[in-house]
């Protein structure tokens, strides 16, 4: 693709904003350095390039007057929407735009360029449909838990498998420190692009076996025969999903760790 088709190509980023959060009710909301951490995410994502536009996309009231307080572009939608996923759906059907970023609000320390590589994946290979990111996996911690998600890709950086469990095993090696020195391993980070005909066609789509038993959306689009280009990303993100995850950045913040930028 050349500069001057890149170029033409509009890319919108959303954020869905749930109030209800099982483990974190309201999080959208919850004080980060004295500031909403909507408003940290909402903040990053309007400093990265490639997106023409930012949305918050709620189903709650306080979430949609605290994001127009801050003069952000804010769209309340039907609380009964299952997922994210299928919240950056709702609003994406009456958007202008070639591409859709669904951009985490439990992430209030993405970095913009994070926001860009995702972006740039649909805008550079006009066969992808759906792009994502991944890291480098550097400690058996990450590796073994369940709680975060691993991939493993073919020589052209598409998707194979998304697992909660560490993949490929490592069937020569004992034990999973030396699974580490022996096979590079990568961690999901999720966030996600999508072009805008596939996204409303995916959205309507059962979930799936694979996606049931491993809770991980992204094997819809896989079971579906499509397929997910990825990127690697040296950034590490930083999920606020418990209490115990708001604890710590707020201790990052507090520390001077991490800076509105």
């Amino acid at each position: 693709m050349n500069e001057g088709t890149k170029n033409r190509i509009t890319a919108v980023g959303i954020i869905p904003a749930r109030f209800d959060s099982s483990r974190l009710p309201g999080k959208p909301l919850v004080d980060i350095g004295g500031k909403p951490m909507i408003q940290w995410v909402v903040e990053r994502a309007h400093r990265a390039q490639l997106l023409s536009r930012v949305l918050v996309a709620t189903d709650d009231q306080n979430i949609f007057s605290r994001v127009q307080a801050i003069g952000a572009e804010v769209i309340m939608t039907p609380s009964r929407i299952a997922s994210g996923t299928d919240r950056v759906a709702h609003v994406a059907k009456d958007l202008e735009a070639d591409i859709l970023v669904n951009i985490q609000v439990d992430e209030p320390f993405i970095e913009p360029k994070e926001i860009d590589l995702v972006t740039s994946i649909l805008m550079e290979d006009d066969q992808a449909v759906m792009g994502t990111l991944m890291k480098r996996i550097k400690n058996v911690e990450e590796l073994t838990s369940p709680n975060t998600a691993k991939v493993v890709v073919d020589k052209q950086s598409y998707a194979l498998y998304f697992s909660r469990s560490p993949i490929p095993f490592s069937r020569d090696k004992k034990g999973h420190e030396a699974w580490i020195q022996d096979q590079i391993y990568y961690k999901h980070v999720g966030i996600y692009s999508y072009r805008k005909d596939f996204l409303l066609q995916y959205s309507q789509w059962e979930s799936t076996a694979l996606e049931n038993v491993e809770k991980l959306e992204q094997l819809r689009a896989l079971e579906n025969g499509y397929r997910i280009k990825v990127a690697e990303t040296e950034f590490d993100t930083i999920c606020v999903d418990t209490p115990e995850d708001l604890i710590k950045v707020r201790q990052l913040v507090d520390a001077g760790l991490i800076r509105d930028q």
